[in-house]
């Protein structure tokens, strides 16, 4: 854990503890929307409009009316108290900018990995990297137009995962539905560091 930058707001002599979360999933998943509806500041984006050539290398199926895209990360930021500040990274989703995802995950407690139902095979590769780093992560699906399609038991099936692995459904467009998923990481992160042998 590292210490957040002093804040003109924050008590004196008191230091933020600096949490760094996740927000991973395939390409249009819904993760550029996730951390602007929760974060307390505007959000760090760096989308770019997709252009001809990107259609021709980025598979646009189930989205393709998507206009811009993450060509680097999403930054937001939550304080949860004077002494303990979340900063959420958000991934880029296509297979051309994975190679960022190491340096991204450097010193997270857990991700949160978005799904969507109509193209569920995208969060494959998100999965496969947290289980392979033992990293923790929950599954949120994103209810697009509210339809949820599936229930959790039949995603989790579907995906393989581990028992442990919370699957909630979600709307990232709704606050309140970003925090339910940001909790259930918090409470599945503390779970499996108590679980684990020293």
């Amino acid at each position: 854990m590292a210490y957040a930058d002093s804040d003109p707001n924050q008590r004196p002599g008191v230091r933020a503890t600096a949490v760094k979360l996740l927000i991973a999933g395939g390409f249009g998943v819904g993760k550029t929307t996730m951390v602007g509806t929760i974060s307390e500041i505007p959000p760090l984006r760096t989308e770019e409009l997709i252009t001809e050539v990107s259609r021709g290398v980025d598979d646009l199926s189930g989205v393709e009316q998507k206009k811009t895209t993450t060509v680097a990360l999403d930054f937001g930021r939550i304080t949860i108290s004077p002494e303990l500040v979340l900063y959420l990274f958000g991934t880029p989703g296509q297979d051309r900018f994975w190679f960022m995802w190491d340096e991204l995950a450097e010193g997270a407690i857990g991700a949160v990995v978005l799904a969507d139902t109509r193209r569920l095979e995208s969060c494959f590769p998100a999965v496969d990297f947290f289980e392979r780093r033992g990293i923790p992560f929950v599954i949120g699906v994103n209810c697009f137009d509210g339809d949820a399609g599936y229930l959790p038991d039949e995603v989790r099936e579907a995906l393989d995962l581990d028992h442990r692995v919370p699957v909630v459904m979600a709307d990232v467009r709704q606050r309140d539905s970003c925090k339910e998923l940001l909790v259930t990481l918090a409470e599945h992160a503390i779970t499996m560091a108590t679980a684990t042998p020293a």
